[in-house]
């Protein structure tokens, strides 16, 4: 086991760095999965009690041209977001600007 060196001193790394790196990254995008899962779950079921849509009509929903342009750019920014991490590692490696 190594230790890594952080703000409040140092923290075990039992895989390599770079594997718990992104494995960091994995498990923050899972937490927010699950977060945003839940959140669903309570609108669909708030939706269908008051009557105002079904699930099968959200699960039939089919989005028009626009709104799947929409939904690719922001899928798009999202993945940009998530990787902005490697991408300034990247970076700093080869010694150029920092990613923003």
């Amino acid at each position: 086991m190594r230790k890594a060196k952080t703000g409040g001193g140092s923290r075990p790394y039992f895989l390599d760095p770079e594997v718990e790196r992104v494995l960091a990254i994995a498990m923050a995008i899972a937490q927010e999965l699950a977060v945003v899962r839940t959140r669903l779950d309570t609108l669909e079921r708030l939706l269908e009690r008051k009557g105002i849509v079904t699930r099968a009509e959200i699960e039939a929903f089919v989005p028009s041209a626009a709104e799947t342009a929409e939904r690719g750019s922001w899928t798009q920014d999202y993945i940009t977001r998530v990787l902005q991490v490697l991408e300034q590692e990247v970076a700093r490696i080869r010694g150029g600007p920092k990613a923003v």
